[in-house]
């Protein structure tokens, strides 16, 4: 019976001994952020997958935004236009009429 070479460091088992362990275990740890799926946010489905560096698609409704390079962190420009326009206050013209 074979061990399993990439029990511990998963991923980043591909270094082998090379480059320390800490940046071994960052590396795991930010390629496993980058490959899992995350919450939509416009449909709120675990659904968002990376498509390139920054790019970010949901599989379940196709929305396509911009975030980070590796967590999609739902960027504040997305957010801005998904949200319903804020409504301005009435002017004073208005209100004596």
């Amino acid at each position: 019976m074979m061990a399993r070479k990439t029990k511990k460091t998963g991923i980043s088992g591909r270094f082998g001994a090379r480059y320390g362990v800490t940046i071994r275990k960052r590396i795991r740890d930010v390629e496993r952020e980058k490959v899992k799926k995350h919450l939509c946010p416009s449909c709120n489905h675990k659904a968002v997958k990376r498509v390139d560096t920054g790019i970010w698609r949901c599989r379940k409704c196709g929305t396509t935004f911009a975030g980070g390079a590796y967590r999609p962190m739902g960027s504040r420009s997305f957010r801005r236009t998904t949200q319903e326009p804020v409504l301005e206050k009435p002017d004073e013209e208005a209100e004596e009429e």
